[in-house]
């Protein structure tokens, strides 16, 4: 036995033994140097805590109720496809060409890298890669793209750890949804979208060829310029295919000679972009600019897109027609109407002028939840971003007179009460007199405060508002919602005082909802990037702000001015359902309103200039913002069921002569049913039509109608 033993040892001459011990020390050599790169790189890895709570940077989706998808925001364009959801000829494609071995290496691939490390030092500078598609993600993730020696080593410690913490699938996944494409699309979703304007679930092979080409170069590639250079890199990655035996010769052959089929979305400024403006300032104040842009929020809104259509259709349609108007009215010099664009000269070096444009907004709002259902803030978002709807300070003029009936009726006065459209001074201290006067210059004495507000007599309005003061105005109009300061003036009854149209609109839906003020509100839910809910505001907040007896009294006035007042447009133009509302129209036709409501609906309209510019002689609210109000009206309502106003408990119907405002007799000619709390039923009859043994008619009638024609003098 020994004896063999020697003759083995015999066998091991002295140099091959002294090869055995060089090989022993190169392997420690390069046991201690691979321990110390990883004890001097280890600070600059990613912690496992990291590697464990990696989040791309996703899109920001804003949505309608009806789940319509509005608007989107980010800094990458990207949105997170799941793996089972990736074409697997994407997958396959992505294999065969960067890593054929991925599915069995532990992150580097040894033999690669050797051979670069060779290939590197011939040439005495990097000029092969050996990065597998877990260090291309690495590099990606959480280093940069240097070409170092360096960096490779990190590179490749990085990747190692990465499979430690994620199986092959989620490896795929994230490069998938992370790496830059090009031309602004992160991941393969906004690539698909970005270059085909495909689903990921559409593309073919030929589209997983190409895009996984542009993974090489995405910013070097500029296919849609050069469509040969599209087939060359995709014919590359076919190949590649081809090679790797997943797809035959005669398949290859065929698919690389058709042609390259790009097509890029069409860019738009989104869905309801003023309504979506709104929803991203909110979002940026309240949860910052990285979470809007980065944190892939879904944002669920109370828009209604099929509602917000019918707007933006309508309000497109008369603004054309009142701009052809304007057009045809005034001269291409006129100053007021038109103005120079800066830098431009014609033909003969003369400044070019334009005309200003009528602009237009408005509001819908569900009367029960306080939903914003459409909006629509000017005619063009990318030529203005400022949002009329809820920016712009607009005199309301004689929409603003409800507020005003509203603090009288609850506060003793009655829909039946005589008032005198007549002529009055205002002697104001400091400044000359002030007389009102009505829209058509004219006076028509005596009448029902119903009558008034039906026809919009500006001194009926006036006179009601010094009797109550017009503090008690504006108490009972912010009470209601408008937030913006208003003054104590005579004027403020016909609507002088500047107000918001979202606050207006929102005010009015007080009536139909029987005294209850619900704010509005256009968020019902933010959902986080996981699916948890962040902010939830389904609950409805709601307040008494009026009595119901004096809300639905107003409701009642308020259906007198669309049933034969002035705003009986709407039903020639075929909306029946109950409804009420008010005209408004400011000094010199500056300002167009109409807002009104049914039982489930408020909708508030406003068209003029942005400039306190006239659209004209007798251009009225009527005329041109009551036909938008109807049509809107006229589509939120198509599948709702008809719906009355409910008189609530303690009020009761009198009828009423309207020459004394008194309980009719059998005498009396010209008289109405009209509305009064119980305890406020008038209890005496009409004095002019009673018995001729008490009064005579001539006299009597003289009694009440002796001021007619006077001036009443007021000091204010």
């Amino acid at each position: 036995m020994n004896a063999v033993i020697t003759k083995r040892r015999k066998r091991l001459r002295p140099g091959k033994r002294s090869v055995l011990i060089l090989l022993a020390l190169i392997c420690l050599f390069i046991l201690v140097i691979g321990y110390r790169t990883y004890v001097v790189y280890q600070k600059d890895l990613p912690s496992f805590e990291r590697l464990h709570n990696i989040e791309p940077s996703l899109k920001t989706k804003i949505y309608g109720a009806d789940g319509t998808i509005l608007q989107e925001y980010y800094s990458e364009n990207r949105v997170l496809t799941p793996y089972n959801e990736i074409p697997r000829h994407m997958i396959n494609m992505l294999i065969s060409v960067e890593d054929r071995r991925f599915w069995d290496h532990w992150g580097i691939h040894p033999k690669r890298i050797l051979k670069a490390l060779v290939m590197n030092l011939v040439h005495g500078r990097i000029v092969e890669g050996a990065s597998t598609i877990t260090q291309q993600l690495a590099r990606m993730l959480f280093l940069d793209r240097r070409q170092t020696y360096e960096r490779k080593i990190k590179e490749a410690l990085t990747a190692i750890k990465l499979e430690r913490t994620y199986s092959k699938q989620e490896i795929v996944q994230m490069y998938l949804n992370m790496y830059y494409f090009g031309r602004g699309a992160y991941g393969i979703s906004a690539a698909a979208r970005t270059y085909f304007d495909k689903r990921v679930d559409e593309l073919t092979v030929t589209d997983c060829a190409l895009l996984v080409a542009l993974l090489k170069g995405p910013s070097r590639y500029t296919v849609f310029d050069s469509p040969e250079l599209a087939v060359k890199i995709r014919n590359r990655s076919l190949y590649s295919y081809y090679g790797w035996g997943m797809i035959g010769r005669a398949e290859y052959d065929s698919l690389k000679e058709l042609p390259v089929e790009l097509q890029s979305p069409v860019t738009e400024v989104g869905r309801a972009p003023y309504f979506t403006e709104m929803v991203r300032r909110y979002l940026l104040n309240t949860y910052g600019e990285k979470k809007l842009y980065s944190g892939g929020l879904k944002v669920i809104t109370t828009l209604d897109w099929r509602l917000q259509q019918v707007a933006d259709e309508q309000t497109k349609k008369r603004l054309d027609s009142i701009q052809a108007r304007i057009e045809r009215s005034y001269p291409i010099n006129h100053p007021t109407y038109t103005y120079v664009v800066p830098d431009t000269v014609d033909d003969l070096g003369d400044s070019v002028r334009t005309y200003k444009k009528v602009q237009c907004a408005c509001i819908s709002i569900d009367n029960e939840t306080g939903n914003i259902l459409a909006m629509v803030g000017g005619r063009d978002f990318r030529e203005s971003e400022f949002n009329r709807a809820v920016q712009a300070l607009l005199q309301p003029g004689s929409a603003f007179k409800p507020f005003v009936y509203t603090a009288a009726m609850d506060n003793g006065y009655h829909p039946s009460d005589i008032f005198y459209d007549n002529s009055i001074k205002l002697e104001i201290p400091g400044t000359k007199d002030w007389r009102p006067h009505n829209f058509d210059n004219e006076f028509m004495g005596k009448m029902t405060l119903r009558r008034g507000l039906q026809l919009s007599r500006n001194l009926i309005a006036i006179k009601l508002l010094l009797k109550i003061h017009p503090e008690q105005v504006i108490f009972y109009a912010q009470k209601m919602g408008i937030s913006t300061p208003l003054k104590p003036v005579a004027s403020l009854a016909i609507g002088t005082e500047l107000v918001r149209l979202l606050d207006i609109t929102s005010a009015y839906t007080v009536f139909p909802n029987g005294g209850i003020r619900v704010p509005p509100r256009y968020i019902l839910k933010i959902i986080d990037r996981y699916g948890n809910v962040i902010e939830d505001n389904s609950t409805t907040k709601k307040e008494e702000v009026l009595s119901a007896q004096t809300a639905y009294i107003m409701v009642s006035m308020m259906q007198s001015v669309i049933d034969g007042g002035t705003g009986r447009r709407v039903r020639w133009m075929g909306f029946t359902r109950p409804a009420g509302g008010k005209t408004g129209t400011s000094d010199n036709f500056c300002d167009n309103l109409f807002l009104g409501y049914t039982p489930q609906i408020t909708t508030g309209v406003w068209v003029g200039f942005d400039e306190k510019i006239s659209l004209g002689k007798n251009q009225t609210g009527s005329k041109n913002a009551l036909p938008i109000w109807t049509e809107i009206m006229k589509a939120a309502h198509d599948s709702l069921p008809i719906m009355d106003f409910e008189m609530p408990e303690g009020l009761e119907k009198a009828t009423i002569c309207l020459e004394s405002g008194k309980l009719a007799t059998e005498n009396c000619v010209d008289v109405v049913e009209e509305i009064f709390r119980v305890e406020d039923i008038p209890q005496e009859y009409c004095p002019i039509h009673r018995s001729r043994s008490l009064h005579t008619r001539d006299n009597l009638k003289s009694k009440y109608d002796s001021s007619e024609d006077s001036t009443d003098v007021y000091h204010f």
